[in-house]
């Protein structure tokens, strides 16, 4: 049994966790630590995470960027793995989780989608044989009109896995209302559409001469991340110190 602190708890994505948890035998929410309270929760709730005083296998955060120094502190004093979920860090962020993986087990991943990831790798596969063949490569991602940032991170994640595999480094182009030109093959093409309730739809397309290929991911529900949050957490809980991504966790 895996005993998890869920920080967020009271959030759209903490709520959607505690009922996923609340139906998995292999894993117990011990704890939540959030500044909103709810009657609703059932484990005790604290507003501070320094103040739980459960005992804990792994940290799962769904909040925000701006107490990521106190979740590293935590999972630090207490030896216990963190499953990052939460998006936006700065680049001075980035750094800090890095060094503090040489000190505990740290699960950090765009997006927690099982799915997504294993979108990935065929999206690496096809990249690797058609690029070779002169395909052209977009990418399409559509959201919310919520979403404040785009392009989306996951689409910004899907052209650096392609660019992993490629024997050059491709720019990713946002924007072409200023060119009069044809398009050259030597890029990745990124659009986003803001729309409605548009949970996330991620669409890769492969563009040859006379045939295209299209390598696409719908989410119709945030509950998808829950679970690769989950499966996250069971997974690093009890690793040696490290930075982990989802790569690692599907296998």
């Amino acid at each position: 049994m895996k005993r998890i602190i869920m920080n967020g708890c009271n959030g759209h994505m903490g709520r959607v966790i505690t009922d996923i948890v609340a139906q998995d035998p292999d894993a117990e929410i011990v704890a939540g630590v959030d500044v909103v309270s709810s009657p609703f929760t059932p484990y005790p709730v604290y507003d501070d995470i320094s103040k739980v005083v459960e005992e804990a296998d792994v940290i799962i955060d769904f909040s925000t960027p701006k107490i990521l120094t106190k979740l590293i502190d935590e999972a630090k004093k207490r030896g216990i793995a963190l499953v990052l979920c939460t998006t936006g860090f700065t680049k001075e962020q980035v750094e800090e989780i890095n060094l503090a993986s040489k000190e505990v087990a740290i699960v950090r991943s765009a997006n927690m989608s099982l799915g997504v990831n294993v979108l990935l790798r065929l999206v690496q596969e096809a990249a690797k044989k058609l690029y070779a063949e002169g395909f052209d490569i977009d990418i399409v991602e559509k959201h919310h009109h919520f979403k404040k940032d785009a392009p989306s991170g996951t689409a910004l994640s899907i052209a650096d896995a392609i660019n992993e595999v490629l024997p050059e480094k491709l720019p990713y182009v946002f924007d072409r209302s200023d060119r009069s030109e044809p398009r050259p093959q030597g890029e990745i093409g990124i659009s986003a559409v803001r729309g409605g309730t548009i949970v996330g739809d991620h669409e890769i397309l492969f563009c040859g001469t006379d045939e295209v290929i299209t390598i696409q991911h719908t989410a119709y529900s945030k509950a998808i991340f829950g679970k690769g949050a989950v499966v996250a957490a069971k997974y690093v809980s009890g690793r040696e110190p490290g930075l982990y991504t989802m790569k690692d966790v599907i296998g």
